[in-house]
């Protein structure tokens, strides 16, 4: 708003404080100012003025501009007046504004959902939301400074769907828990490849730059405490014990778990070094000359193992003399620990 001496005129000079059809006595205008057809000043230049006074135009009549309409004294012109001095960008910004109301009512109830169905969709599944708009969603909430508190709900919701998979996982049943854990896991890591990028702004321009995070590390992260460490001592025995009874576990259930457990919490490895030396490389020491033997002797038992449980060992008629399997020289690098 310009000041009085502006908009308002002396009403003790001539007793012309009501018309503002008039002229003002005084001034000249000031710097940056310009004045409409009525003579009042304005704040805005150039195309802002030109809407501004075309504005006033359409809604008192050509020619008429801010004049009061006869018989409403000046209430008329002093909204008149007030209009003319307001900024079309400055009103268009506030009707924008998300106040926190609109954040808990509005926007984090969609995302809400949008959460609840990436983290309980099976792999292959659709999924009916629109990314564009969750995405747009965030980053509405981001600009209007709501991201530490959008960051809190997305750790509460997290953290309290983490909880209800450890207790489903305790109820488990010993000859299911391996396979069930495999998919809860597999399920949790699915969703975060859509809960991080979705979370986008809200990493870069907070989490990163205000907590010296990342969204992705501070959800696996949960993972791991709410989950994996609770039931890592229950796991690991039959894990161990499904290493021993060949194919009683899915290969890739095994394979999935045990890589899965190593990315959680690399030091588990201490657990059982012989388990994760199967599916992750250079877990074990490099192998020496003088335990080729010993390395020879599991692999026979593991091909007796094998050939118990009704596995063949193929056609060998087309094997040439000479060529069984043999534990010396470069032969030795077949075994299951391999060498250097």
């Amino acid at each position: 708003m310009d000041d009085q001496n502006h908009n308002n005129w002396d009403t003790a000079a001539g007793g012309r404080g009501g018309g503002y059809g008039q002229p003002p006595p005084s001034p000249s205008p000031c710097p940056g100012e310009s004045r409409s057809a009525c003579g009042h000043r304005v704040s805005l230049s150039g195309p802002e003025e030109l809407e501004i006074h075309m504005m006033s135009e359409a809604a008192n009549g050509p020619g008429k501009g801010c004049e009061a309409a006869p018989g409403k004294g000046g209430a008329a012109a002093a909204a008149a007046s007030i209009n003319l001095n307001i900024n079309p960008s400055a009103s268009k910004f506030l009707m924008n504004v998300i106040t926190i109301e609109d954040y808990k009512s509005t926007y984090w109830p969609k995302l809400d959902s949008a959460i609840d169905q990436l983290l309980t969709q099976s792999p292959g599944d659709y999924i009916p939301i629109s990314y564009e708009q969750i995405y747009s969603c965030v980053y509405k909430c981001v600009c209007q400074q709501h991201s530490e508190q959008m960051y809190s709900d997305l750790i509460k919701k997290i953290t309290n769907h983490l909880e209800r998979v450890s207790k489903e996982l305790q109820a488990s049943p010993p000859d299911l828990y391996i396979e069930r854990f495999n998919i809860a896991l597999g399920q949790y890591m699915g969703a975060l490849q859509s809960i991080v990028p979705l979370f986008i702004y809200m990493n870069k321009f907070y989490i990163e730059t205000k907590l010296n995070r990342d969204l992705r590390n501070d959800l696996i992260k949960l993972f791991t405490e709410h989950v994996a460490e609770k039931h890592i001592y229950s796991l690991m025995p039959l894990l161990l014990e499904a290493q021993s009874t060949p194919f009683w576990i899915n290969p890739s259930t095994m394979a999935n778990i045990v890589k899965g457990l190593y990315m959680l919490r690399p030091e588990w490895v201490q657990m059982a070094p012989a388990l994760f030396s199967k599916f992750i490389p250079n877990i074990l020491p490099p192998a020496v000359e003088s335990e080729l033997e010993e390395y020879a002797a599991q692999d026979q038992k593991l091909q007796q193992e094998l050939i118990q449980e009704g596995f063949s060992r193929g056609d060998q008629s087309r094997k040439r003399a000479g060529e069984e399997l043999t534990y010396n020289g470069s032969a030795s690098c077949a075994s299951s620990r391999g060498c250097r």
